[in-house]
């Protein structure tokens, strides 16, 4: 069959409405998988920004003061239209990010998850109260909305990041303008939709598709109180520096280089296993991918076989073919820096177990293709240690001793998330209290919490001090306020005192 040559004109959703806007710069949307052109994105400019931000505005002042009781049920209804909408918005993530279309769907369950808990707002947002703290005193403390958030999210995760923040946000009464990647902008065109069907009030979610202006706009805006960001370390940093500067509040979640210790009395096939998992899922373009593989003394050997076997093993095609394990990468800029790359390690005497770089896909000759790879005996300098390479790549770095593993771990500048493959308890629970790591998996390779709990990493992997949903994203979406009253009796009203009233 021959590829569609059909292109679509992706725009904005501002203040309830889909507009084309006032700004005239177009950048492509390409198919990963065949590398085509398949729609034209509007790119917004500072009036439309504007527009989007004095809508939002407007918007917080009224739906913070909607009762909880009509915000859950605006939120029970996008659950439901989500969840009855997966095929839908798996189709648009595949098409323009090239994962697999179940891996697609399982991102969008991971989201329907915050969606969840944010239903449960009314009793997150439950104050404190403390009866006669003083004679005839009380006091007591609740939590508002700080107003209007920007959440700007990569291309990785089209709707499960979008659903981090947005739900949260809105649930706790504040506006909220997405700028999506532009790489991937249309499920967030559908996520606005269905808002719209579920009741929300007009400006309380937007999606604005940009360049660099419009995230500068966006930090610097002052009708903006709040920045939500996931993206790679440098940028995080640079939102977090301008931000923080023009007075937003701003959680930035950076890159990493998760690691994964295997220990020699793990079982090395479940290791393997999760492994290429964690490694090759979705092509390595996760936050949360298994890039290190840092095997304990003498399980180095065997466990590579078996990671070997597993890599080959894997279909790389089309996302939307029924059996594809993985897709491409998401451009031509990724494949040919993991390309390099993995070039780099080879000429620095690492081992090539296995190759993806020359891997072609019958049928999708111009897609973006780098194969299952797996480096071994990968040294700290090399750049395929010290890159996030974001990429189907698994190095594996051999050390001797558990205790060498962690101190691998704690060296390295990020501390998003680790994992450990081991039978025993001691060494697991040593583990988990010696690593600088935000995030950490005992025999699972992606520890991403569920939505009950907060995602977020340590050090270059989080700019801000507050992790993203859970409840501390009800604490980054509000601010709290204390009351203290008193309700005299005219008859038994005293004078002022000059000192604090303490009986």
């Amino acid at each position: 069959m021959p590829l569609s040559t059909k292109t679509t004109t992706i725009s904005h959703f501002i203040n309830g409405v889909e507009t084309t806007g006032e700004g005239n710069s177009i950048l492509p949307v390409r198919n990963p998988a065949t590398g085509q052109m398949t729609g034209e994105l509007r790119l917004a400019n500072e009036a439309d920004l504007n527009t989007a931000v004095a809508a939002a505005r407007k918007a917080a002042e009224t739906w913070g003061d909607i009762s909880l009781a009509k915000r859950t049920a605006v939120l029970f209804k996008f659950r439901e239209l989500v969840a009855a909408h997966v095929d839908d918005l798996a189709e648009l993530i595949t098409a323009e990010h090239g994962k697999v279309l179940s891996d697609a769907k399982g991102e969008i369950g991971r989201g329907l998850e915050v969606i969840e808990f944010a239903c449960g707002v009314p009793q997150l947002l439950k104050g404190d109260y403390s009866d006669q703290v003083s004679t005839g005193i009380d006091v007591f403390s609740f939590r508002e909305p700080i107003g209007v958030v920007a959440g700007i999210t990569p291309f990785n995760f089209p709707v499960m990041v979008p659903l981090w923040m947005a739900p949260m946000a809105i649930a706790t009464g504040n506006a909220f303008i997405l700028k999506p990647s532009h790489r991937v902008p249309s499920a967030a065109m559908l996520l606005a939709d269905l808002f719209t069907q579920a009741g929300l009030p007009d400006g309380v979610f937007q999606v604005l598709h940009g360049d660099r202006e419009v995230v500068s706009g966006l930090l610097t805006h002052p009708d903006i109180d709040g920045i939500s960001f996931v993206g790679s370390t440098p940028v995080a940093k640079h939102i977090n520096e301008v931000a923080t500067a023009h007075g937003k509040r701003v959680q930035a979640l950076g890159g990493a280089k998760n690691h994964a210790i295997v220990l020699p009395d793990a079982d090395l096939d479940n290791a393997a296993d999760h492994l290429a998992a964690a490694a090759f899922g979705s092509a390595g373009q996760r936050c949360m991918a298994i890039s290190v593989a840092a095997s304990v003394g003498d399980a180095a050997d065997l466990l590579v076989k078996k990671v070997e076997e597993r890599a080959v093993a894997v279909k790389v095609k089309n996302g939307t073919e029924p059996d594809a394990d993985m897709g491409p990468v998401i451009g031509a800029d990724s494949r040919n820096f993991i390309v390099k790359t993995i070039g780099e390690a080879e000429a620095a005497g690492a081992a090539m177990v296995v190759d993806g770089r020359d891997l072609v896909v019958p049928g999708h000759e111009e897609g973006f293709w780098v194969g299952p790879t797996v480096i071994d005996h990968v040294k700290t300098e090399m750049s395929a240690y010290t890159e996030e390479i974001f990429g189907p790549v698994l190095v594996v770095v051999r050390v001797d001793t558990l205790e060498d593993g962690i101190n691998l771990i704690n060296s390295n500048p990020y501390g998003n998330g680790t994992a450990i493959f081991t039978s025993s308890g001691a060494a697991a629970r040593k583990f988990q209290r010696s690593v600088d790591v935000g995030m950490i998996g005992i025999n699972v390779p992606l520890p991403v919490p569920v939505a009950y709990h907060s995602f977020g990493g340590w050090k270059a992997s989080l700019f801000g001090d507050k992790h993203i949903y859970g409840p501390e994203g009800v604490s980054f979406y509000t601010r709290g306020k204390v009351v203290t009253s008193r309700w005299p009796e005219a008859s038994h009203a005293s004078g002022a005192s000059y000192n604090f009233p303490s009986s």
